[in-house]
């Protein structure tokens, strides 16, 4: 078990942390530590986000299978990456195989981001954290992989009124 690698709590537990505005947007946690995954998930709901989670990447890719064709999509995947059974990596390497263009933050500490990135460069629109990671730095990163994946989809997206 992986009970040495908890999140770093920067900000008292009972505090808030509002961020999203607009409607909800849906998450998906995958994480075998359930420490890690109850937390997690608890920040990014006080954040303003819905949450689902998994305990594993083969629970995680049942529950992206079963909403593939509902209304109300993951806007992001978070998943462990060293997991038993389907790792996170296996979980993206399914993901893009069925052509869903989740954006994805794979939590690592086991592989340093680098080489992930240089690796696996068909993981795309990708973001990584590193374990041990901070409240702050999983919000902060949410928040920025979101934005530009927005971005992305507004510039790919034709102008108003356009035939």
């Amino acid at each position: 078990m992986k009970h040495s690698k908890m999140l770093q709590v920067g900000k008292p537990a009972g505090v808030p942390v509002q961020r999203q505005s607009g409607p909800p947007r849906r998450i998906l946690v995958v994480e075998d530590e359930p420490d890690i995954r109850l937390l997690s998930a608890e920040v990014l709901k006080n954040a303003g986000y819905e949450v689902d989670t998994a305990e594993d990447g083969k629970a995680g890719w049942e529950a992206l299978h079963a909403v593939r064709h509902a209304p109300e999509n993951y806007a992001l995947l978070i998943t462990d990456h060293d997991m038993p059974g389907l790792s996170g990596l296996d979980l993206v390497k399914k993901l893009r195989a069925a052509h869903m263009a989740l954006p994805v933050i794979v939590a690592t500490g086991t592989l340093p981001t680098e080489d992930l990135m240089n690796r696996y460069p068909w993981l795309e629109p990708v973001a990584t954290l590193d374990k041990p990671y901070s409240i702050e730095q999983l919000l902060e990163t949410v928040e920025a992989l979101l934005r530009s994946t927005d971005g992305a989809r507004l510039e790919s997206s034709p102008p108003p009124n356009s035939p």
